[in-house]
């Protein structure tokens, strides 16, 4: 059992000074991993104190431990939200155009119109030209 505080130990001082390097040389910012690994060494460095008697180092950790929770929660709580749409999102199915503007170029290609009630079937010659889609026949 001895040698499991004993790695716990080892362990807790390597994510800490792992931590720090890496955000001293730049490879890590000072963010939720630099957080969580000082997080985690602290309450292995907290178990390898409290086997051993070494209480200043114990209550050292126990501050240390408290500071990158608290950090951690505050980043938890200023993490940006994520953005839930207003609307469902439109799906896109093949041969069917997405706008009205596709829907009149596709229409006047084909000669078909759409089935509304309100609106009357163009004339032929007006259908087969090639027009803007606002133009009027």
């Amino acid at each position: 059992m001895e040698l499991l505080w004993e790695i716990a130990g080892w362990t807790g001082a390597v994510a800490i000074l792992s931590a720090y390097l890496s955000v001293s040389m730049g490879w890590l910012k000072a963010g939720k991993g630099f957080q969580a690994a000082n997080l985690f060494g602290a309450v292995a460095f907290i178990i390898n104190g409290t086997v051993h008697g070494a209480w200043p180092s114990v209550v050292t950790n126990v501050a240390w431990f408290l500071i990158s929770a608290i950090a951690l929660f505050r980043m938890r709580a200023a993490a940006p939200q994520p953005v839930v749409p207003a609307e469902e999102p439109q799906v896109q199915f093949p041969g069917v155009p997405d706008t009205t503007g596709q829907l009149a170029v596709v229409e006047v290609l084909t000669g078909s119109m759409p089935v509304v009630a309100d609106m009357q079937r163009a004339p032929v010659e007006c259908a087969t030209a090639v027009r803007p889609a606002a133009a009027p026949c």
